[in-house]
C-alpha cells in the first residue's frame, strides 16, 4: 500500500507526510511543473512531476496506481477512476469516496458546470478550518488501518 497523492493545490502535504512516517507507508506526490511543492526529504517520500498540461496529475496518477493504494485528491472524477481500479480515494477535507457517493457528486460537478457555462455562478468551497485537518487525518488514519487489516 502506498499513498498517491493529487499535489496540485493539496493543503495538506505536511499532515499526509505526517501519517505516512507513523505509519511506515511510502507516499508520492504528483504535481505539475507550474505547481511547484516543498516536500521533506525524508525516504518514505518520492516526489514526480508531470508536464504542465491538462490531466497531466490525474493520467500519472492513474497509471501508478494499485489495488489497495490510497490516493488523496480534490477531483471527483479521478476518484471514480480510482474506485474502479479497487483503490482507496480521500479528499482534502476527509470526505472517503466510496461507490455510494461518487455518482451523487459527479452529478453534481456535472450541474455546476452546466450552470457556469450558461452563465451562472455557484458557491466555492468554505474556507479551510482546523476541522477539516482533523477530520482528514481521522479518515486518512481510518482507510491506513482498515488497508492493513485486509492485506
Amino acid at each position: 500500500m502506498i499513498i498517491l497523492v493529487d499535489g496540485d493545490a493539496c493543503p495538506v502535504t505536511s499532515l499526509i507526510e505526517r501519517i505516512a512516517k507513523t505509519y511506515g507507508i511510502r507516499v508520492v506526490f504528483f504535481h505539475s511543473t507550474c505547481h511547484h511543492s516543498c516536500y521533506s526529504n525524508d525516504a518514505y517520500v518520492e516526489k514526480i512531476m508531470v508536464d504542465n498540461v491538462s490531466q497531466a496529475v490525474d493520467m500519472a496518477i492513474i497509471n501508478k496506481v494499485s489495488e489497495g493504494d490510497i490516493v488523496v485528491t480534490g477531483d471527483f472524477g479521478l476518484a471514480s477512476l480510482i474506485l474502479a481500479k479497487k483503490a482507496r480515494a480521500i479528499s482534502f477535507n476527509g470526505m472517503i469516496f466510496c461507490e455510494d457517493n461518487i455518482d451523487k457528486l459527479l452529478f453534481e460537478r456535472y450541474v455546476a458546470g452546466a450552470v457556469r457555462r450558461g452563465g451562472g455562478r455557484v458557491k466555492g468551497p468554505a474556507r479551510r478550518t482546523k476541522r477539516d485537518d482533523s477530520r482528514f487525518e481521522k479518515s486518512l488514519s481510518f482507510l491506513i488501518s482498515q488497508n492493513m487489516k485486509d492485506i
